[in-house]
C-alpha cells in the first residue's frame, strides 16, 4: 500500500495500534487487546479481513490459526495522517494543531521537557 493510499477507519487504527506494539497476532490476541464490551470477535476478524484485502496486514495461512502482522509502518501512516489532519481540520497550521492538542490534554513535566528539546532542534535546524 502506497503512503498516498493510507486511509484506516477508527476501527483499523485501533487494530494498527495493537499490531504494531504486539508484532504478530491472531485475531483472537487482538481483541483481547481491544478490550471491546460491545464489539464482538466476528466483528474484529472481519475488520482484519477487509484489512488484509487492503494491503494493511499481511495473514500467514500455514497453520490452523491466521497470524497477522502489520505492512503499513507506523511512522509513515502517523505522519500522513497529521498531515492529513493539519491541511484538513488546522487549514495547514502546524502550530495550531499543537496548541489546540496542548491546550486539550495535560502532558507530563517529562514530555514538556520532550517538546521543549524538539523545539530548539527545529530551531537550530532552520
Amino acid at each position: 500500500m502506497s503512503n498516498n493510499n493510507i486511509k484506516p477507519t477508527e476501527g483499523e487504527m485501533e487494530i494498527l495500534q495493537v499490531l504494531w506494539q504486539k508484532g504478530l497476532c491472531t485475531v483472537r490476541e487482538v481483541h483481547e487487546a481491544l478490550d471491546k464490551k460491545d464489539s464482538g470477535y466476528t466483528t474484529t476478524l472481519k475488520l482484519m479481513q477487509i484489512m488484509h484485502e487492503k494491503g494493511m496486514v499481511e495473514r500467514d495461512t500455514n497453520q490452523k490459526t491466521h497470524i497477522y502482522k502489520p505492512i503499513v509502518n507506523q511512522d509513515k501512516t502517523e505522519k500522513h495522517l497529521v498531515n492529513k489532519m493539519i491541511d484538513n481540520v488546522f487549514n495547514g497550521s502546524a502550530a495550531r494543531l499543537v496548541m489546540q492538542a496542548l491546550g486539550n490534554h495535560s502532558a507530563s513535566a517529562d514530555e514538556i521537557d520532550e517538546i521543549k528539546k524538539y523545539l530548539e532542534q527545529l530551531e537550530k535546524n532552520n
